[in-house]
């Protein structure tokens, strides 16, 4: 149950947080820290809120520290944790980078997930998205600097990944990032759709 909203969620909507034994705030994004946790709804404006709100203290009954910027943090673990899948992806052979190899996996229909840098040509985009099939999610959510660090070499436009358990808890990764981001769940994303 989230702390602020009251409302009972999946684990997927929550975020948990647990007391650090100095007192301190720790976002435990795997669920796996021990500790009394608490749940908060899966929104940096609600964690504002709860922050302002002294809700933290309440929850744990303690009085608990938050740290700097702890919206910032909880944004950089989930888009973190969503990288590393994609390079345990791209370890394991099922993700590919750069424009032939994505054209290629999407033209024999392997695809699941189709990502474009946020700096990414529309053309080049739009030529990739028409390959891709009605099942496939296209992403434009990293910038080309975070797509190169994933994949460990330079200029990486464009990826994709490979149909599988991998991808899916990829997806399940991005839209967690969505919604806290508030960027809402569409199912796909095009350039043209980019801020």
């Amino acid at each position: 149950m989230c702390i602020l909203t009251r409302q009972v969620k999946d684990e997927a909507e929550l975020i948990r947080f647990v007391r650090s034994p100095d007192g301190v705030a720790v976002p435990d994004l795997a669920r796996k820290l021990p500790g009394r946790g608490i749940w908060l709804s899966l929104d940096r404006e609600l964690l504002d809120q709860a922050i302002s709100r002294k809700l933290f203290s309440k929850a744990f009954k303690a009085e608990t520290t938050m740290p700097p910027d702890l919206g910032g943090m909880v944004q950089n673990l989930l888009r973190q944790q969503a990288l590393s899948l994609l390079s345990l992806a791209k370890k394991a052979g099922e993700a590919v980078q750069g424009f032939m190899k994505v054209e290629e996996m999407l033209g024999r229909g392997r695809a699941r997930l189709l990502f474009h840098g946020t700096e990414a040509a529309p053309d080049g985009c739009r030529k990739l998205d028409k390959l891709a099939e009605p099942s496939v999610e296209k992403i434009v959510l990293f910038e080309i600097r975070e797509l190169d660090l994933a994949f460990g070499r330079p200029n990486v436009v464009h990826a994709a990944v490979a149909k599988g358990g991998l991808a899916e808890k990829l997806s399940a990764a991005v839209r967690r990032i969505e919604m806290f981001e508030g960027l809402g769940m569409r199912p796909t994303r095009g350039p043209e759709e980019r801020i």
